[in-house]
């Protein structure tokens, strides 16, 4: 990047990406997250985001998402929706949510923010 134009350039593309794609997964992946295992968490929901061919769905790392106390946090951003965060998640959590949410439709409640997953 050597000026404006080239940063212009750089949002253009980064906006023309996001709208590609109706469902965000973010995955929280700073310090904490990382220590409470966020690592298998993200290969679990790109390995079967891309299995299950859902190519309106993009997975990525984010930091901090505030609720550290309930590491690895996947938060689904989906167009039009309210966010949903779930909480204390697993491979096998993982694995449901994209079953039940990102295919379905479905909020897995008891592994929300909202549900039974903080007790």
């Amino acid at each position: 990047m050597k000026n404006l134009a080239d940063l212009q350039a750089i949002k253009e593309k980064s906006q023309n990406e996001m709208k590609a794609h109706s469902t965000r997964v973010l995955v929280g992946m700073a310090t904490c997250g990382i220590a409470a295992g966020a690592k298998p968490i993200i290969e679990a929901l790109e390995e079967g985001v891309k299995m299950n061919n859902l190519a309106d769905v993009e997975v990525s790392r984010v930091g901090c998402i505030g609720l550290c106390q309930y590491e690895p946090l996947v938060e689904v951003v989906k167009e039009g929706e309210d966010p949903v965060t779930y909480v204390n998640m697993d491979v096998d959590k993982v694995n449901k949510v994209i079953e039940k949410h990102l295919k379905g439709g479905e909020i897995v409640e008891e592994y929300t923010v909202s549900g039974t997953a903080l007790t």
